[in-house]
């Protein structure tokens, strides 16, 4: 597997050289364990090979992925810049300390205190996503005497996943404006005449767990396409073009992306090939990696519980977490790999799948996997649990949120605690 993890001579799963049964006993589960050391060596890979290609760059971390305070610290000191979509994020970002100047605000649907927090605070960039939000943007400018730079969110009409990316003429999409339909040019035209906005350039996102770079050369081509038209007709020269996120990471033997650096050097590539066969500048590349950056640095630690057989069938094994703390297996079927974190060097006598404690009969984490004989009490570590598994969890069942435990340097400490059975309750009211 891919990820930082290591065994020790106790034959226990170790996260930056700290015992993971010894996080389980001082933090109980589920439990969240991220490496720091990771986390920071994933957001170098994309920021140093922009630097050793020589060319300008922002590396947004993309906080969707997880936000935390301590989680925007990092990225703050690693030189992110920081993708938020939300008052909630952007909250966040601001107790963290974050220079404003490098949050990018997105969003489908901000609304007018999104956006008023947004210029309040004078964040790095907005990215326009709709005719509606250029209105509000406009008010909101005019009342505070100030300007914004944006970058307008585009559909190029091409879409990735995986291994597969598709070309479309009108792409259906919740974000943005398309391309095709001249809905793209409209928005353009119209950003232009407003005086207190600044367009700085373009946008795109083709999808998500993208092991291929195919997709992004063909939305490159496109991009470059719809800027010089632009630049003929309106002379636009873009400043940005800000080429979204997406990168796929491993979760189980069948993922195999390619090194993060790799996704750099063909996104360069293939801009200064366009840039240079187009007779424009060459832009600042954007990118907005969140679950490359974090999701295969973490573990999530979940005690065993209940043991069902069913003979010639399957056997179940319990844990004490499940899809309120992570909602993908259920909501897309995304497979996960595990080991028994305090049998981590023993031999694989028997499969099961791993039932979640939830009241839903798809509450399953994994079907099928090899363990060793398995107790009640023993540890379950899930891999590569650091992107959408927290920032997705939920109250189901009036589960608390697990706690979220960093670990760098053989060093633990606890960002986010465990919330009790007070905090469920703690906006409750009497009705009488």
């Amino acid at each position: 597997m891919n990820h930082p993890f290591m065994i020790n001579d106790q034959g226990h799963l170790t996260v930056d050289g700290v015992d993971t049964t010894y996080l389980a006993e001082k933090y109980g589960t589920p439990l969240f364990v991220y490496d720091v050391t990771a986390i920071r060596k994933n957001a170098r890979a994309f920021v140093d090979s922009f630097a050793k290609l020589g060319v300008k760059a922002q590396v947004a971390y993309a906080s969707k992925a997880f936000s935390s305070i301590a989680m925007v610290q990092v990225a703050k000191q690693e030189k992110l810049s920081l993708d938020v979509v939300s008052q909630g994020e952007l909250h966040t970002a601001l107790q963290a300390g974050f220079p404003v100047d490098k949050i990018h605000m997105h969003g489908n649907n901000k609304s007018y205190q999104e956006l008023e927090m947004a210029v309040e605070n004078q964040v790095g960039c907005i990215v326009v996503d709709n005719f509606f939000e250029m209105d509000l943007l406009q008010d909101i400018l005019s009342k505070h005497q100030s300007t914004m730079d944006v970058l307008l969110r585009v559909t190029p009409g091409i879409e990735a996943h995986t291994h597969d990316y598709i070309l479309t003429g009108n792409e259906d999409s919740k974000f943005g404006f398309d391309i095709a339909n001249g809905q793209a040019e409209q928005a353009f035209k119209r950003l232009n005449e407003i005086e207190s906005i600044h367009v700085k350039g373009l946008h795109c996102h083709i999808g998500s767990q993208i092991f291929e770079t195919d997709g992004f050369v063909m939305a490159i081509e496109r991009l470059f396409e719809t800027m010089h038209h632009w630049h003929k007709n309106y002379g636009f020269i873009p400043e940005v073009l800000n080429l979204g996120g997406g990168f796929g990471i491993r979760y189980t033997e069948d993922d195999k992306p390619l090194p993060l650096e790799n996704y750099v050097q063909v996104l360069v590539d293939e801009v200064r090939k366009q840039a240079s066969e187009r007779e424009l500048p060459f832009p600042e590349i954007w990118i907005e990696p969140g679950r490359s950056i974090v999701g295969n640095t973490a573990v999530t630690l979940y005690q065993i519980g209940s043991k069902k057989e069913i003979p010639s069938v399957r056997n179940y094994i319990s844990v004490d977490g499940g899809m309120m703390d992570n909602i993908r297996p259920a909501l897309y079927q995304a497979k996960y790999d595990a080991v028994v974190a305090n049998k981590a060097n023993q031999s694989l006598t028997e499969t099961v799948s791993v039932a979640g404690k939830s009241c839903e009969s798809g509450d399953m984490l994994i079907w099928d996997i090899e363990v060793p004989q398995v107790e009640h009490g023993d540890l379950l570590a899930v891999f590569s649990t650091g992107a959408y598994g927290y920032s997705m969890s939920s109250h189901y069942n009036r589960f608390p949120k697990a706690a979220v435990v960093f670990v760098e340097n053989g060093k633990d400490q606890l960002v986010i605690e465990r919330e009790s059975y007070q905090d469920l309750t703690r906006f409750d009211l009497s009705y009488e």
